[in-house]
């Protein structure tokens, strides 16, 4: 006898028999989402959802923004592909917007699919400018899926490979609240954290790097924000080593840090490369590294991307960066973040298993332990409070190696009223996840 089945078990079913195990989805039941608007999305039993995590920071204008809607539409049924071949007038009209965003003399761009591939543009690009193949990252950093991505992160989790390619290493994370320098004031600690890329080159490199990379927050890291001053002093450092500072805005760029259209710019540093992803095209499948006319020029040998610069990927992309100008997504990450980061300090003031909120602008988390004292990490209710939130219609993101770290990343253009919202329901899933809810 045939059994009917609902769209939520259907789906849940074909997950598991045709697609990869290692793709895990959050939550003990996942969740199927089959439509989404603004700041809310819909599951297949029909239930809505405040999201506050943007499907990584991604939807950064919030889902199906009609603007970028209608954009597509009209180009679809126009050009749907022509590869780099060809040139197209979206891919030229993103590219001006993206010398014009851009910090110092960043102004030529490749367009590639993911982070991923941007990531592994520069690191290329790197190595060709300066003829050399070493390249120092961070621990807790995260790159990609990519063999050298994931070479290049700094998590066990997400390193599947038994062996690591030569010539990367791996410098400590610039992480205050797990410092092992301990409790130091700010300048002090961005120093010591800074002389260890000193002694990294010095001694696992041969002293001649192509490049030092990194996240100006780190995303999968926890949203780490390094003490002022670090990113300086790293970027001064690996200059005078004859290499150059690549600086990965996958999650921090297009204003989402607050105050600045780039996360490297509230360190005062203009870095030599720049590689960029998720929120700049509201979820289409866009990546872009970012250079000077000089270094782009040392790519001298034949390079093609099939799908990269793809002009309906494109019309998404030259739309959401329309409004995120028009918007000016800067001062309204600036505005909503302390408006959401002074909810979280509140939060913080009642649970004594929330060790530390950090963040930048729309870049918010909170750092779950088992005390303050011990800092241990409490990953166990970092799940508890995302299984909370989900009964209260909230999503938010986990992340830190232990996955101890809740993560918020809305919409850039999440409204005083859902970032109020949000909290409140952020507050009952603290009580139901500490049992007093």
């Amino acid at each position: 006898m045939h059994v009917a089945t609902t769209i939520a078990e259907d789906v849940k079913a074909g997950q598991a028999e045709h697609v990869f195990a290692a793709v895990r989805p959050y939550y003990e039941d996942p969740l199927v989402v089959v439509e989404g608007s603004g700041m809310t999305v819909v599951d297949a039993d029909g239930r809505e959802y405040l999201d506050f995590f943007a499907g990584i920071l991604t939807t950064s204008l919030g889902h199906c923004h009609p603007e970028v809607v209608q954009r597509v539409r009209e180009q679809v049924g126009r050009l749907g592909h022509t590869s780099t071949l060809y040139l197209n007038e979206n891919q030229v009209r993103v590219a001006r917007r993206l010398a014009e965003l851009g910090p110092g003399e960043l102004r030529k761009s490749f367009f590639v699919n993911s982070g991923t591939e941007a990531i592994e543009t520069a690191i290329m690009l790197a190595c060709i400018h300066t003829g050399r193949s070493e390249v120092i990252a961070l621990r807790h950093a995260y790159s990609g899926r990519s063999i050298l991505a994931t070479n290049i992160t700094g998590h066990a989790a997400w390193r599947p490979l038994a062996s690591s390619i030569a010539g990367i290493k791996h410098a400590v994370c610039p992480y205050p609240y797990r410092s092992p320098f301990g409790d130091l004031p700010e300048e002090e600690a961005a120093e010591a954290f800074a002389r260890d890329i000193e002694d990294v080159i010095a001694t696992t490199t041969t002293g001649r790097p192509a490049a030092f990379i990194a996240e100006p927050i780190l995303g999968v890291g926890g949203f780490i924000v390094p003490p002022r001053g670090y990113y300086r002093r790293a970027a001064e450092i690996i200059r005078a080593a004859g290499g150059l500072f690549i600086a990965d805005e996958v999650q921090t760029g297009f204003g989402r840090t607050g105050g600045k259209w780039w996360g490297i710019e509230h360190s005062g540093v203009t870095p030599d490369i720049m590689v960029m992803a998720k929120g700049i095209a509201n979820g289409f499948p866009v990546g872009a590294t970012l250079t000077t006319d000089e270094i782009a020029a040392s790519w001298t040998g034949a390079t093609i991307s099939t799908f990269g610069g793809n002009p309906v990927s494109m019309a998404a992309a030259d739309a959401t960066l329309e409004v995120m100008v028009r918007e000016d997504t800067p001062s309204r990450s600036a505005a909503r973040g302390a408006r959401l980061r002074s909810g979280l300090d509140a939060l913080y003031d009642r649970h004594e298993w929330i060790g530390e909120v950090r963040g930048l602008g729309l870049m918010q988390a909170l750092e779950i332990v088992e005390d303050r004292d011990s800092r241990v990490p409490d990953s166990r209710r970092a799940r508890a409070l995302l299984e909370a939130a989900r009964e209260e219609g909230l999503l938010i993101g986990l992340g830190g190696l232990k996955g101890q770290v809740v993560r918020m990343g809305p919409s850039m253009l999440v409204t005083e009223a859902e970032v109020d919202d949000a909290l409140d329901r952020l507050g009952r899933a603290c009580r139901r996840a500490d049992g007093s809810g």
